[in-house]
């Protein structure tokens, strides 16, 4: 029988093919000559849609159907049968899957708009791209609405799906780890089968981040590899999942997932799908980076040109210990060696001795405060600091007002007991009425004090994940609609409150992604701030995420993980390479330590905007003996390197009388680069060839060297 796809006449048409461009690539979609499905033609270098595809494996099928063996960019369970689909939906009284037909594209300067439609599900779908301008970026989402007139379940529901060549199985490369040890680069060598990750934790979590990038395992790991990479804007549930095809080629979707197993879409409702950031570099990992940076740059939108200040941050030396003579102390110590902000962390508010009580009455303990809290603020103020205050606005603690008053706000399942963690429960912020709470409450907070800073911490996923008095028949989407309480309050305090810098952190870097990036102006990517062990921390972090968002303080933590002593340089440099803060107890340093900590703070002050603003490129790994960042100053002749010494503790170099050397890249070979500190000249062909010199030893095992081209 002959269908309407048959009679089409030229499945190669201008109509059926479309190219996208970005900064430096361009990316091809067609419709396939084998089935109503779009599938991926080119994705690299500007001009590479020229010529035959090298994803067209889509006939060689056997026992599989071309559907499942073609390069789809989406595809639903009906048509694909076999090797994943990434939209199943359940309709018409049992039947799972959608079988529809291409119904039209739109392209214009904002993107490309690819729509299917199956009438007898009563289901259209729409494939949207949108390139992120002056970056090499491609957004692409998915909008399903249900067009008949029964509800449709969506049992699945991925954002898109991203295909890569590859010869030898892919090279996937993502950041794994747990509390305290968070973004842990990781490698994987998928030849065949099924690779997956995710969160249910209602955040992102500690355990992986949706990030992932993709190279073809044959090809060698450094800065000539062309590298595919995908980002999930998503603070909620999530899965990121690979799959090595047949045929040569590595297919990965990715997507939200439904607390509740299902999503159901009632008539004439749309869903769309979060967006999932799609980048190409081809110059390997270290490229891929810098995209990304360039990416996150462009979500700080006119926020970025703040100046990112030295903040000072009461936890590690007050704990819940909280009182105005002792922050007072703290905040003069601050001030004297060049912090600009104060921010007083847990234990300001009434009820929070411990972490047992307090969450949820958020009002200034006046025991702690005799003067008032408006005096402590101004007189922090008084010594040339900004004001800061720490909160965690989702959680509340069972002997708090706020949950006497209203104990149905929590997640919880009727007739079950609910379970605390960490002592606390958390709050529903799908609810409107919870939302407005937290909206009122942080109102309250900036109007009645000059507060300039709010670091935002959740510290527990919800166990429970229900909402009383809510039947069975009401089947909520619980993760998305406490997604869009927090981006909700998220939005209103960029609007009502627009000078006031926002931190994101969860128990550390438990809830970074790019809705979250860009609503707030950095985030806290670790609680473990011990040396080496965060320089690990730091070094996954920048794989996908850009300095200018990346908190970072010098402590005195001993080391977790890697428990090796490190000097106080080596601290503040690492601190340095992202947004500076100090946390250690200040009340107890000496006069020398005051002193250096002042040095790097000035420092620090002199090249931020390089550090934030600049190409940023990893040097190393923290394997080896010396590793490193640059920071190329953009349109400007400066080049920043810092450098660290993980090697032996007795800083003996690798080869007696010779010096560590750190080779840079980047450079222009025909420029000289002079060293600001020493007036040491550098050609750029040095640098790159041979590297900066390094001379370690027990006491200097970290370097800061400004250069500056001619």
């Amino acid at each position: 029988m002959t269908t309407p796809r048959d009679r089409t006449p030229d499945r190669t048409a201008p109509d059926d093919r479309w190219t996208l461009h970005t900064r430096h690539t361009s990316y091809t979609v067609r419709l396939s000559p084998d089935g109503p499905w779009a599938e991926l033609a080119a994705w690299g270098p500007h001009g590479v849609e020229h010529g035959p595809s090298a994803l067209d494996w889509s006939r060689r099928t056997h026992f599989i159907t071309p559907a499942d063996a073609a390069p789809a960019e989406y595809i639903p369970q009906g048509l694909r049968a076999f090797t994943g689909a990434d939209l199943v939906v359940d309709h018409s009284g049992g039947e799972r899957g959608l079988w529809w037909q291409f119904s039209g594209a739109t392209q214009d300067a904002r993107g490309l708009r690819l729509a299917f439609t199956d009438d007898v599900a009563g289901a259209h779908v729409t494939l949207c791209y949108a390139p992120v301008p002056d970056t090499d970026v491609i957004l692409r989402w998915t909008e399903v609405t249900c067009t008949g007139t029964r509800e449709l379940c969506l049992e699945r529901l991925d954002s898109a799906a991203v295909n890569v060549p590859v010869t030898d199985g892919a090279r996937l490369t993502y950041l794994t780890g747990q509390w305290s040890q968070e973004f842990t680069r990781t490698q994987l060598h998928l030849r065949r089968g099924t690779f997956t990750m995710g969160s249910t934790q209602a955040v992102p979590g500690h355990a992986y981040a949706p990030w992932i990038a993709v190279q073809d395992a044959a090809l060698p790991d450094d800065d000539t590899t062309p590298t595919y990479g995908i980002a999930l804007e998503w603070p909620g549930n999530w899965h990121i999942t690979a799959e090595a095809e047949p045929g040569g080629a590595v297919r990965v979707r990715a997507g939200r997932v439904p607390h509740e197993g299902a999503v159901l879409l009632a008539p004439g409702d749309t869903l769309t799908t979060p967006r999932l950031a799609c980048a190409f570099s081809a110059e390997g990992l270290d490229g891929l980076s810098r995209v990304w940076h360039r990416y996150e740059r462009h979500l700080g939108g006119e926020r970025l040109s703040r100046t990112r200040k030295v903040l000072y941050n009461s936890w590690e030396a007050t704990g819940f210990d909280v009182d105005a003579e002792g922050q007072l102390e703290l905040a003069k110590a601050a001030a004297d060696i060049g912090a600009e902000l104060f921010v007083v962390d847990d234990g300001w508010f009434t009820g929070r001795a411990d972490d047992t009580g307090g969450l949820g009455d958020w009002y200034p303990d006046p025991a702690k405060f005799p003067q008032g809290f408006g005096r402590f603020v101004e007189d922090v103020r008084a010594l040339g600091l900004g004001f800061g205050l720490w909160v965690e606005p989702e959680a509340v603690s069972p002997g708090s007002r706020l949950y006497a008053e209203h104990p149905d706000w929590v997640y919880r399942v009727d007739g079950r007991p609910g379970r605390l963690v960490r002592n606390q429960f958390l709050l529903d912020l799908g609810r409107a009425d919870v939302q407005d709470f937290v909206i009122g409450t942080l109102d309250r907070l900036l109007g009645d004090h000059p507060i300039e800073y709010l670091k935002w911490d959740m510290n527990r996923p919800p166990t429970e994940r229900g909402r009383p008095a809510a039947g069975l028949a009401d089947r909520l989407d619980l993760d998305a609609e406490h997604v869009a309480g927090y981006l909700r309050v998220l939005d209103h305090l960029r609007a009502a409150h627009p000078h006031v810098t926002v931190e994101g952190c969860a128990g550390g870097g438990g809830r970074i992604e790019h809705a979250t990036l860009a609503r707030t102006d950095v985030v806290w990517p670790s609680d473990n701030t011990a040396p080496l062990d965060r320089l690990r921390v730091q070094y996954g972090f920048l794989h996908a995420h850009a300095p200018h968002v990346m908190s970072s303080w010098v402590t005195d933590a001993p080391g977790v993980f890697d428990p090796r002593p490190r000097s106080l340089a080596f601290r503040f440099v690492l601190a340095m390479c992202g947004v500076l803060g100090v946390g250690a107890d200040l009340r107890s340093w000496d006069a020398d330590r005051r002193a250096e900590a002042a040095h790097w703070i000035a420092r620090y002050k002199q090249v931020r905007d390089v550090v934030h603003h600049g190409r940023a490129r990893l040097l190393g790994t923290p394997d080896h003996a010396t590793c490193g960042v640059q920071y190329t100053e953009a349109g400007g002749p400066r080049v920043v390197v810092a450098a660290f010494s993980t090697g032996r503790l007795d800083g003996a170099p690798l080869v007696p009388g010779r010096p560590a050397r750190l080779r840079l890249r980047g450079t222009d070979p025909a420029a000289v680069y002079t060293n600001e500190e020493t007036g040491t000249e550098y050609s750029g062909a040095h640098l790159l060839h041979y590297g900066l010199p390094f001379t370690w030893s027990t006491g200097h095992d970290a370097d800061l060297v400004v250069l500056t081209r001619r």
